[in-house]
This record gives C-alpha cells, structure tokens and sequence, in this order.
C-alpha cells in the first residue's frame, strides 16, 4: 500500500514538474500584414514583422515557411533571449503572376509550446498603375 502511494506522488511530481517547463513565447504586433492595392509594375512588396520573445526561455526559430515559391522569407538564426525583440522579414514577388486578391501563409517552426506559428500577408495586384500614397 505505502509503496503504491509513493509511487502515485512520484508520478503526481513528475506531471507537475514537466507542466511547470518554462517555455520562450513569440508575441507579434501583428499576424497579418495587408500591402493593400499594389500594380503589377511594382509586384515586389516587403512586410517586416516584429515580434517579441515574452517567454521565460531563449527562442530558437528552426524554420520558416512561406506556402508558395512567390514569397520568401528571413528569419533570425540566432537564440533571441526573453525581453528580446526580432524580425521576420517576407517577400512577395508578383513577377509573372496573374492579378487579383493574394492571401499567404507564412509557417513558423520554433521551441515554443505550441511550436507551430502562422503569420499572413495580404493584398490586391492590379494590372493598372496605383498611385503612392
């Protein structure tokens, strides 16, 4: 009987040491970034996004991912340590494509928790000339 109690608190500890594990947490400004109408003479848009590491570990990015070859992105390679801010930065190259509406994903491998981050940029290439603001 003592034996089965002792072996219950070493499992009950084991859970409650594993569930307190402090984890890095990826906090962005924003998830979506809309480079709005845009023509296909300038089909080349940029989207920096800022996040910050609001977790108790360093934040390890081992890869990023856009969902097609029109867009690229760069990521940090470096740990980023808690309180420290970084930049995924993503390219959208509409060279050659048709245009309209685009929505892209972005996916974000990382030790984080949940380990798996999406982010998405948005827009509307037109085949007329767009005034810049």
């Amino acid at each position: 009987m003592k034996s089965r109690i002792v072996m219950i608190l070493v499992a009950f500890m084991t859970v409650m040491s594993v569930s307190a594990k402090k984890y890095p947490q990826m906090t962005f400004e924003k998830t979506t970034i809309d480079f709005g109408k845009f023509s296909l003479e300038d089909p080349v848009q940029v989207a920096v996004f800022k996040f910050t590491n609001t977790g108790k570990k360093n934040l390890i990015i081992n890869s990023a991912h856009a969902q097609c070859g029109c867009t690229s992105v760069e990521y940090p390679k470096d740990p980023i340590s808690p309180g420290a801010s970084g930049e995924i930065k993503v390219t959208y190259n509409g060279f050659g494509r048709m245009p309209g509406l685009l929505k892209k994903s972005i996916t974000i491998q990382s030790n984080c928790k949940s380990m798996v981050s999406r982010i998405f940029i948005t827009g509307d290439m037109t085949d007329v000339p767009v005034s810049k603001k």
